[in-house]
């Protein structure tokens, strides 16, 4: 469980470690709710556990943060790089960021925002991007003042 929040506490943001699955699951549960996936169920423990895996995998191009006040773990963003056919180096795509409710407006995503910027362009990146829910007026006004909108929409099909 979440260790107990000290507001006064600076606010860290850091990779995150092997001993913080605890206290990142119930950040990664309330994305996943907030976002509405899989209904009223978690996600399956199993693509949990794999995604967890993967963050400590020197193979994966995937990789963790977590915002840090005092002891409790108030925000995650997960991340990844790919190769794109139109730049030479890799893009970094910002698959999730979420802060606790309690933390929003206080300059946790902004935060997360800017640690996956400096990492990405420590690995020559060439981009970061992310997708979010149309819906999510909040997140975005954010995102507006962080990066560029560049119109695109976005297709999917489960396979």
């Amino acid at each position: 469980m979440n260790a107990s929040l000290n507001n006064d506490a600076p606010l860290i943001v850091r990779a995150i470690e092997e001993n913080d699955f605890d206290r990142w699951l119930p950040l990664w549960d309330g994305y996943n709710r907030f976002y509405g996936r899989f209904g009223d169920t978690a996600l399956p423990r199993e693509i949990t556990n794999l995604t967890w895996s993967r963050f400590f995998d020197g193979y994966e191009p995937m990789h963790a943060f977590v915002a840090q006040r005092g002891e409790a773990l108030v925000g995650l963003v997960h991340f990844l790089y790919h190769r794109s056919t139109t730049l030479a180096g890799p893009l970094c795509y910002l698959q999730d960021l979420f802060t606790l409710e309690s933390e929003r407006g206080k300059g946790v995503g902004r935060a997360l925002i800017e640690a996956v910027y400096a990492e990405a362009r420590a690995a020559r990146a060439e981009r970061v991007y992310w997708h979010t829910h149309e819906t999510n007026h909040t997140a975005m006004r954010l995102y507006d003042s962080v990066a560029d909108k560049p119109g695109f929409v976005m297709y999917r099909r489960s396979l």
